[in-house]
């Protein structure tokens, strides 16, 4: 005989289909597709080697050095994990692409994002623990992982943010799959918080926060939860500031920017810059706005690329294309940075590989 009563999966899935829809989960704002500005840049491949002429892995993490023009990078080791390898995923190249060095072998499991501060030092965000099958293959890899570190410039390790391979609850200093990391006006450390935000399997209990540390790494609060309204992330995927000293989170799950101040209130939202993976502003409040997920089904009508536009007023001034059409997956740039001389570089997961973009007039 079959049964006509509603399983007991079938009534979980509708109470928290209705528990997401009353916090604002399953909401989000719709606006034109902004693909159709002009694209002054030169794309240049292959610029970049690594050591010991080892491939390419995954990649979204890249920062411009304090100088201006070296640039940073956070290789997951030639593959979509370091947890079976012992290679340097941290690398410092100069403005002609040559390796300056590189280190952090054996400590990260899964680099994702970075930030040079202006003393040189270099934090790297390590977004999860290993999993079962890697601790299976390597053993080594446990105890790691959920954590933010501090390095000076040559690799030493000044800090430690978050108890390595300890996930946290997303309501003290304990971390939970942080995305990105940056230093404010102050030194104080700012950290998004909560990678799962925008997967078919979140729920209210996950992590997508704000996390606040004093220069020392002391917990000083967090704002935040899963939701769209304002306030609320679907994965705070990158964070950047601009001039004025306000924390620009680019939160992916729900296809905005929001802007708030240095105390976690809420400033504004914008979407006319897609599905934003990684951003950056620099010194003259140019902000690089990369989108690597929009698709047909993520975010349809909008091309992936890195939109170009003015931290200060929204305006988008040029777009570079990824030239993959295809709808789904990842590709294009997921991490975005641009030295001083207006190039761009853009970190990609899908086709694995750091590309330099050079503006053409």
């Amino acid at each position: 005989m079959i049964s006509l009563a509603p399983s007991r999966w079938v009534i979980g899935s509708v109470l928290t289909a209705l528990l997401l829809y009353s916090s604002g989960l399953l909401a989000q704002k719709v606006t034109n597709p902004t693909n159709d500005h002009p694209n002054p840049y030169q794309t240049i491949n292959d610029y970049f080697d690594l050591p010991e002429g080892r491939e390419w892995g995954s990649t979204s993490a890249v920062d411009i050095d304090s100088d201006g023009e070296s640039i940073w990078v956070a290789e997951r080791c030639s593959s979509n994990s370091c947890a079976l390898s012992d290679a340097d995923p941290i690398i410092k190249y100069d403005k002609d692409g040559n390796i300056l060095t590189s280190f952090g072998g054996g400590m990260i499991i899964w680099p994702h994002g970075i930030h040079v501060d202006g003393h040189g030092n270099v934090w790297v965000t390590d977004a999860r623990a290993a999993s079962p099958a890697e601790l299976a293959q390597n053993p080594n890899a446990a105890g790691k992982g959920h954590t933010v570190y501090k390095f000076s410039p040559e690799g030493e390790v000044l800090l430690v943010i978050g108890t390595p391979g300890v996930a946290g609850d997303g309501s003290g200093p304990l971390l939970n799959s942080p995305n990105d990391v940056v230093t404010g006006p102050d030194g104080s450390i700012y950290i998004g918080d909560g990678h799962g935000g925008q997967g078919a399997n979140a729920d209210l209990s996950t992590v997508a926060r704000i996390a606040k540390f004093d220069r020392h790494g002391r917990f000083l609060e967090s704002w935040g939860s899963i939701g769209t309204e304002p306030g609320k992330f679907r994965t705070p995927h990158s964070l950047a500031f601009d001039s004025q000293g306000r924390l620009f989170v680019a939160d992916r799950g729900n296809v905005r920017i929001q802007i708030f101040t240095q105390d976690g209130d809420f400033i504004d939202e914008w979407y006319q810059f897609g599905r934003l993976s990684g951003i950056y502003i620099d010194a003259n409040d140019v902000l690089y706005a990369a989108d690597s997920e929009s698709s047909a089904t993520s975010n349809p009508g909008w091309r992936r690329g890195i939109r170009v536009g003015s931290a200060i007023t929204g305006h988008i001034f040029s777009f570079i294309p990824d030239p993959a059409r295809s709808p789904g997956g990842t590709s294009a740039a997921e991490g975005v940075a641009a030295d001083k001389h207006g190039n761009v570089y853009g970190a990609e997961v899908g086709p694995r590989q750091l590309v330099k973009y050079v503006r053409e007039n």
